[in-house]
């Protein structure tokens, strides 16, 4: 049994101490999978990488019964799942007229372009992704590790116990679906 399961099998019990010492043995590998998702997210995300983890693991903690995870895949699921939440909650904030939903920012440059609007974009794949777990729920666990975790298809397979090339179909099944239901553009690797 390694570190991680035995202090998930702790917080599991009630110690109180295990959250804690929980945090520092995942806190780096989180940091990393959250810092290469937002370097793929388009410009104009307000959070980093840091702000993320830690809401996440907020969000996944201090809820006040202690949660159970089985686990790493099923923790570094639920975080997958935390980030997601946030991320989403973040893009509605944004799209809210309290906020200046409406309006557009717009480059001061030579070659105007439209600007591009992640909040919809970011939407959308919820909606459409939620519409995907319904239907196949190891096809949406995949797409949200990747997505929103930034794992590669082999990192994924590994962590959801997936023969590689078993995720490569479910994540080629997974893209084209999503590329059905959005539209070319939005579902790229």
């Amino acid at each position: 049994m390694n570190e991680v399961t035995r202090i998930l099998d702790a917080l599991h019990a009630g110690d109180p101490q295990a959250a804690a010492q929980l945090l520092p043995l995942v806190y780096d590998e989180l940091r990393r999978l959250a810092a290469r998702k937002l370097a793929q997210e388009k410009p104009g995300q307000t959070l980093d990488a840091t702000a993320l983890v830690h809401e996440a693991y907020l969000r996944l903690v201090g809820k006040g019964d202690p949660p159970h995870w089985n686990d790493r895949l099923h923790l570094y699921a639920a975080a997958a799942e935390a980030m997601r939440h946030i991320l989403i909650d973040n893009a509605r904030k944004k799209r809210s007229d309290k906020r200046g939903g409406q309006q557009q920012r717009v480059a001061w440059h030579d070659n105007i372009a439209a600007p591009q609007n992640v909040t919809d974009d970011l939407l959308a794949i919820d909606e459409a992704l939620t519409k995907l777990a319904h239907e196949d729920a190891e096809s949406a666990q995949l797409v949200k590790l990747r997505f929103y975790v930034g794992l590669s298809v082999e990192e994924a397979a590994d962590m959801m116990g997936l023969p590689r090339a078993s995720a490569y179909r479910t994540w080629n099944y997974a893209k084209a679906w999503l590329r059905t239901k959005l539209g070319d553009g939005t579902a790229n690797e």
